[in-house]
């Protein structure tokens, strides 16, 4: 058990019930970096009583997220499970029993609306002086103080006060005797000398029994911080069913942890000297939770984006292009594993990291290097087609078969053949770029047609010419 003088242990504890939330994902960080502040553990546990929602493989999502984000095994002690300690649940509430502070209630839902005239109101003590002893469907209730406050004394919301007159007798275990999560949450936290409870807002509500529980179980509470829910951008608490939260499919999508670290740790928090950008060994050395904003945080997606972006710049070339080969390399590349080339993508990546905000957009940005064909775009294709393109690309595959091979000279050649025709750069090469790229935009195109090289840039050309022929 934890006591006064005990180091500082904090708690990760998620339900192993779905994608690991983003939510989810800035506590477990407020909580690694209390403890590593301190030189205290992170304890990993796995709140998994719910049998029917908890699955393995959410398991191991959870343990595969935390790594991701860089809380590997050796940051925390576990993984724990909750459900390893339901004797110490029982035995808690076999104590609070004897104590007086928990008895015996058959009462049913439709009892106390009949008694309280109001679906809306809650307990009503009904069974506190019955002295009912323990029956199959009875159900076990903290006896709640009728007099005085609770006071939750929160890093980051100061002091609420609850008034105890208003805090029902709640149920601590359910009909069959099985303890309820708000019980052994509690309970957990004692038996593993949990000394800094940190969570999200939406945890409040319960925080006055929970302390109640503690106080009756002979424990002083942890110290508590509720940290900010995290909005969406019409200020909605983040929905799983409404909103992008799930850590897996941004990851898939190519952010890199170090930006989500960065960007989700400002998310009711700020560095000094107006930074944002901030490198992790500095975001440990000067977080506390004390300086925590209690007001909802919005969780910009597109701001999320642009902070990954900055950070694929930051990369070394060598870095980002170990970074990309994922997308690369992986079986969902679009083109077969021989037709990468690792020389074709070392020279263009330099231009590709400047343009790219999360990773998946290397694919699109460089598959014309190591598709047969390129692409097709039929929209890409109507838009630049038009007017004398036929000509145009006819003169410049032409050109192209004796022009020295490099983007200086490549460029010039369309250039000056556009002139002929009245059209400024832009223009002339949108037909050329189409026709080899299959897209309007990309990487800078003469550079790109250098890479590509000259016979398949001219076969490319010439299939163009085919085609609007």
């Amino acid at each position: 058990m934890a006591s006064p003088n005990s180091p500082v242990r904090v708690r990760f504890a998620p339900s192993p019930t779905g994608m690991f939330h983003v939510g989810n994902a800035r506590s477990l960080l407020y909580n690694w970096v209390l403890a590593k502040q301190s030189g205290g553990t992170m304890v990993l546990r796995i709140e998994d009583t719910d049998a029917e929602r908890s699955k393995p493989e959410w398991v191991q999502g959870i343990i595969d997220a935390m790594a991701w984000l860089g809380a590997g095994p050796d940051e925390y002690e576990g993984p724990l499970f909750q459900s390893a300690y339901v004797q110490h649940h029982r035995d808690a509430i076999a104590k609070l029993l004897t104590a007086g502070r928990a008895y015996y209630c058959d009462c049913v839902r439709t009892r106390v609306v009949e008694r309280t005239g109001s679906e809306h109101k809650g307990y009503d003590g009904y069974c506190r002086d019955r002295g009912l002893a323990a029956a199959p469907g009875s159900a076990v209730r903290f006896r709640t103080p009728d007099e005085g406050q609770t006071v939750v004394r929160d890093l980051v919301r100061g002091e609420p006060t609850f008034d105890n007159v208003t805090i029902e007798d709640f149920v601590i275990a359910r009909g069959d005797g099985s303890p309820v999560f708000l019980l052994a949450n509690v309970v957990d936290d004692m038996v593993m000398g949990i000394t800094h409870v940190i969570r999200a807002e939406e945890h409040l509500p319960n925080t006055p029994k929970q302390q109640l529980l503690w106080e009756a179980l002979g424990h002083e509470p942890p110290v508590w911080a509720h940290a900010p829910i995290l909005v969406n951008e019409k200020r909605q608490k983040l929905s799983k069913r409404r909103d992008r939260v799930a850590l897996e499919d941004f990851r898939a999508e190519g952010y890199l942890p170090e930006a989500m670290r960065n960007y989700l740790m400002l998310l009711g928090w700020a560095p000094s000297g107006d930074r944002e950008i901030i490198p992790w060994n500095d975001i440990v050395a000067e977080f506390r939770m004390a300086d925590v904003n209690p007001s909802p945080a919005y969780f910009d997606v597109k701001k999320l984006r642009a902070f990954n972006g900055d950070y694929l710049r930051a990369l070394s070339t060598e870095e980002f292009i170990s970074a990309c080969q994922p997308w690369l390399r992986g079986e969902d590349a679009p083109w077969l594993a021989e037709d990468y080339d690792d020389v074709a993508f070392a020279a263009v990546a330099p231009l590709a990291q400047t343009r790219v905000a999360v990773l998946s957009e290397i694919v699109p940005m460089v598959d014309f290097l190591f598709l047969p064909v390129p692409p097709t775009d039929e929209a890409a294709w109507a838009k630049a087609m038009t007017g004398d393109a036929l000509a145009l690309l006819t003169e410049v595959a032409d050109a192209f078969k004796a022009v020295e091979w490099n983007a200086e000279s490549l460029k010039r050649t369309v250039e000056e053949l556009g002139a002929t025709r009245g059209l400024k750069l832009g223009k002339a090469q949108a037909p050329v770029r189409v026709a080899v790229t299959g897209r309007t935009v990309g990487l800078p195109l003469f550079e790109s047609l250098e890479v590509l090289g000259r016979s398949r840039t001219v076969t490319r050309i010439g299939s163009a010419i085919d085609r609007l022929s």
